[in-house]
């Protein structure tokens, strides 16, 4: 049962994001739920009515992210090393040293992120051996920043029985000097190898996991993140946000990606064995809806899936155009048996390649009368021109994450390893919003260094980095309208997440989840976007974060 207060909002701009787009001046809500708007709701003006006076502050539906890992993020912030991908070498490895000091002399040297495209620069027994003295004997597992590959010391690797005559684990590459030594970087699942060592070794206690999942919530809180899904989801952090929900806990809506295969995390069980206890994991705001399938890696590896081949003098083989980590008849395999029961599916895909396999499976889901399960292209930077209007015809969302539509780190790695005018053509969202397809907003994070949706709406609409610490805009002719990026990162989420019916929009009916802004975005200029801040931010009726006081939800 709700115990929220009835309250009545009054003398603010309020910005519905309904169909309609209205603004209103007034909100009352009761048990956590949206009551009345506008003049209606002035009308319920009470006694028993907790009164908030706006005092002319806008108000708009809290913000939505349709594509995280925020038990990760968690961790990261709490127990491991967490810097910048920007950072070069020498400062990266000056960090470790610094982190690794404050370690006990066994204790594994976890975190990251290291930069893309350094990738090179640490593939030399030299760089190895400069890691070894920084993590001072202690084994390491370091993260880049896309989170699907690892660079591990000469400890590590020995822990992992790891060596030069090792073979290349299914979906990944063990990397090799010109002596046939191992290196220590790891590819998509040669990382896994290592994960799954150190987590035998020191097992991830379960409070931690809970832990880390509340501290993911009230940073997506600090941002005005009332909503999200977790794009690859344990069977153990499925079951952690179960018990934050009956504990009266989780204070967002969290719909859980189940992971179908895994290069990446080393998570027990997959496929299967996660989706037959879903069904125990289900509360009523935690939604375990969707599976999560790698199809591809990432381009600056040489692992995403495209139609034509890399750039010649990448570093990959001639005319090497990437994979998919599975067949067309086995991805048909794992859409078909969850359409018929009922499961949505989120697909990462960063090559054209993958993009077009999954709309093609789509396809043959669609015509075979399956159902309605959701299905979500994953990050799809790159879209062949073909098949941007599929995406509508389909009903597939693109889930546009992280934010790699301005210039940037991986950006700047994309072009090292694709033709100009193929890097330069990334994230479509304007013509794939004309076509009429769903576009949905997701953070990645922790790829992204945060989950500021302000900065992704920011580069939506003028294709330029928030930061300004890359110059120049990215494929401008595909910036956005302000109220279509909103829209991306409010009730596109919810509509791609199944959750419209309940939030993503000020509607009588729907759950009180919104946020109190430092500004109106639609009042100020373009460039002060980025510094538009949550200054409160409320979900189900209850105020979950207050920048300038404290929470009424108990935060640890």
């Amino acid at each position: 049962m709700n115990t929220a207060p009835s309250l009545l909002l009054v003398n603010g701009t309020i910005h519905t994001l309904d169909p309609h787009e209205r603004i209103v001046n007034a909100m009352a809500v009761r048990a956590g739920k949206i009551v009345a708007l506008g003049e209606d709701a002035l009308a319920l003006r009470g006694p028993e009515m907790e009164i908030i006076d706006l005092d002319g502050a806008t108000i708009m539906p809290g913000l939505m992210d349709v594509h995280n890992h925020h038990m990760l993020a968690g961790q990261m912030d709490l127990f491991e090393l967490n810097v910048p991908p920007t950072l070069n070498l020498d400062e990266f490895l000056e960090a470790v040293a610094v982190w690794s000091d404050k370690l006990a002399a066994d204790q594994w040297v976890i975190g990251g992120s290291w930069g893309s495209g350094l990738l090179s620069e640490i593939n030399t027994p030299q760089a190895l051996a400069r890691l070894d003295q920084a993590t001072g004997g202690r084994p390491a597992l370091l993260k880049d920043d896309a989170k699907h590959n690892r660079w591990v010391n000469s400890h590590a690797l020995e822990l992992a029985g790891i060596t030069g005559a090792t073979p290349h684990p299914e979906g990944g590459e063990i990397m090799r000097d010109a002596e046939g030594r191992a290196t220590g970087v790891l590819l998509e699942a040669g990382g896994v190898i290592v994960e799954q060592v150190r987590e035998s070794m020191s097992p991830t206690p379960t409070w931690q996991l809970a832990e880390a999942a509340s501290r993911g919530m009230e940073i997506l809180h600090s941002y005005g993140i009332t909503g999200f899904q977790d794009a690859a989801a344990s069977l153990q952090l499925m079951q952690a946000l179960k018990e934050l929900d009956e504990s009266g806990n989780l204070h967002a809506w969290v719909v859980s990606s189940m992971q179908a295969n895994d290069f990446i995390f080393g998570t027990h069980p997959l496929g299967e064995g996660i989706i037959a206890e879903r069904e125990q994991t289900r509360s009523t705001h935690h939604r375990p809806d969707f599976i999560k399938i790698f199809l591809d890696g990432v381009p600056p590896a040489g692992t995403g899936a495209f139609i034509e081949p890399y750039l010649e003098g990448a570093g990959f083989p001639e005319c090497h155009c990437g994979n998919t980590t599975m067949p067309p008849e086995e991805l048909a395999g794992w859409l078909m048996s969850t359409a018929r029961r009922g499961i949505s599916a989120k697909i990462h895909c960063t090559g054209d390649a993958s993009v077009r396999l999954v709309l093609d499976t789509v396809q043959k889901v669609r015509e075979a009368g399956l159902g309605e399960p959701k299905y979500h292209i994953a990050h799809g930077q790159f879209i062949h021109p073909d098949d941007l209007p599929r995406f509508a015809e389909l009903g597939v969302t693109a889930d546009i994450s992280p934010s790699l539509w301005f210039p940037g780190v991986i950006t700047e790695a994309m072009k090292l390893v694709l033709p100009a005018d193929r890097a330069s053509k990334m994230h479509p969202n304007k013509t794939l919003l004309a076509t009429g397809a769903l576009v949905a907003g997701g953070s990645d994070w922790p790829v992204s260094v945060s989950p500021n949706a302000w900065e992704g709406i920011y580069g939506l609409v003028t294709r330029k980095d928030p930061t300004g610490a890359f110059p120049g805009t990215l494929w401008e002719e595909e910036a956005v309208t302000l109220a279509d990026a909103l829209r991306i990162y409010t009730i596109n989420c919810a509509k791609a997440m199944g959750l419209d019916d309940l939030t993503g929009s000020l509607e009588i009916g729907k759950s009180a989840d919104f946020i109190m802004l430092s500004a109106d975005p639609f009042e100020v200029q373009l460039e002060e976007l980025p510094q538009i801040t949550a200054q409160q931010t409320w979900f189900s009726g209850q105020k979950v974060y207050d920048r300038l006081g404290s929470s009424s939800v108990p935060v640890r």
